[in-house]
């Protein structure tokens, strides 16, 4: 009985000693974008306790004893910016035929060298829709375990196709064999094609619903799946847990889409009014690339790039961006997505200007980027803000990136889980 009396004593001190070896990082700054109300906050005081944030006060507030210090006078704090269509493992300098000059595990090594770039950049999550052999799971991995610098990671691994559609091999001739390995026609293979990939670590499914840019054969607004086939795809990721990402430029495979209840809609390039409706009505998010356009049209041909593609990014570049203008207007919820490996990792932050020129304020651009994006991940709890209980994920800019939105492109620190990443332009990462 007289054990038995101790153990509530016990349980304090081993409380109290665990507290004393927690680690804990306390940041301060003249200035704190708060994105779930919209507005500014002066003198921030930060703490996070063992990689996630414990405490969100004004400096002078009390500070735990032994707490290591992280002061940024003269800078602006966001949480860490959230890009929801990259693909670490593509290099928009290899266009074209210019990949079969590599073997296939080069663009592992890639892979590597973009999530520092990315995380270094200020994103301290990214989505992954699309990568080969399971790279982006295999970056993940890494990157957890510490082995190299990146950002958070949730991965797609192979983007879903239709037999000779955008996420098919379309530009070889009959005699060259190509993996098929997420290649699915009619709704039992899209349900199966799930369970895999699910089965090797997706936690998000992307396939794609009509043609695209960078294929060379189909047209980028032809629908490739019919509303069956991606009502049982979407079914099926949704039993699992998992949300659905569409590549979908064209305007009836958008409206599919959004019938057969996907999460995000990718590039979204001729949308319209119905579109608008429908996403509004179904709590559809829009993740629109319209920086990229720029890049594609000054490098695409130096790069390699299919002139066929070319020529389909001088058909729908500024049409996207019209639709971005008017889906805003309309109010449909918008994330931030740049499509990064088309152009160059580690600019994904060019984005936020043109976001602005076509139709956002900067907050509503940077909500884009944060509270809006983690909503669309399924992960509010975890990224997205400056908030109780989300992991300590900041960055910290010079100046008012409300004023001047393109300040986000030169972030001069970055804190991931409590960790420095990057100071005053040099890595911090290990």
């Amino acid at each position: 009985m007289q054990r038995l009396k101790c153990l509530p004593f016990l349980s304090l001190l081993l409380l109290a000693a665990t507290a004393a070896h927690a680690d804990t990082v306390v940041v301060t700054a003249d200035h704190m974008v708060d994105v779930i109300a919209g507005r500014v906050v002066d003198h921030p005081q930060i703490t996070i306790t063992d990689g996630r944030i414990s405490d969100v006060a004004s400096q002078g507030a009390p500070v735990a004893a032994g707490a290591r210090r992280i002061d940024l006078p003269g800078m602006t704090l966001l949480p860490g910016l959230i890009d929801m269509h990259v693909h670490l493992t593509s290099d928009p300098l290899f266009s074209g035929y210019r990949p079969l000059e590599f073997t296939d595990n080069f663009w592992t090594v890639v892979g590597v060298a973009n999530a520092k770039r990315t995380v270094e950049a200020g994103f301290t999550t990214v989505r992954n829709v699309g990568s080969s052999n399971y790279d982006d799971v295999a970056l993940k991995q890494a990157i957890e375990q510490g082995y190299i610098p990146g950002p958070r990671i949730v991965p797609a691994t192979y983007a879903i196709g239709a037999t000779g559609g955008h996420c098919d091999d379309t530009e070889f001739p009959p005699s060259i064999k190509t993996p098929q390995t997420a290649v699915a026609d009619g709704p039992e293979a899209l349900r199966a094609m799930v369970r895999k990939l699910r089965k090797y670590g997706a936690e998000v499914i992307k396939f794609c619903g009509t043609g695209g840019v960078l294929s060379k054969t189909d047209t980028v607004g032809a629908q490739q799946y019919d509303l069956t086939e991606m009502k049982a795809l979407v079914d099926e990721a949704h039993m699992l847990g998992l949300r659905v990402a569409v590549h979908a430029h064209g305007t009836s495979g958008i409206k599919d889409a959004i019938r057969a209840g996907v999460d995000t809609i990718e590039h979204a390039s001729l949308g319209d009014e119905e579109a608008f409706a429908l996403a509004k009505q179904h709590g559809t998010y829009f993740s629109m690339d319209v920086y990229n356009d720029d890049y594609i049209l000054a490098e695409g041909e130096k790069n390699g790039l299919f002139k066929e593609s070319l020529e389909k990014e001088r058909m729908v570049g500024r049409k996207q961006r019209e639709t971005f203008r008017a889906a805003t207007k309309a109010g449909v919820k918008m994330i931030f997505g740049t499509d990064a490996g088309v152009y160059p990792h580690g600019t994904n932050a060019k984005q936020f200007v043109t976001m602005v020129t076509w139709g956002m304020t900067p907050m509503q651009a940077i909500q884009a980027a944060t509270v809006t994006a983690a909503e669309a991940l399924g992960r509010p709890g975890d990224v997205g803000a400056i908030a109780v209980g989300r992991f300590g994920d900041l960055i910290a800019v010079a100046g008012d990136p409300l004023a001047n939105v393109a300040a986000l492109q030169s972030v001069a620190v970055v804190i991931k889980g409590g960790a420095v990443v990057k100071q005053s332009g040099q890595s911090a990462a290990k």
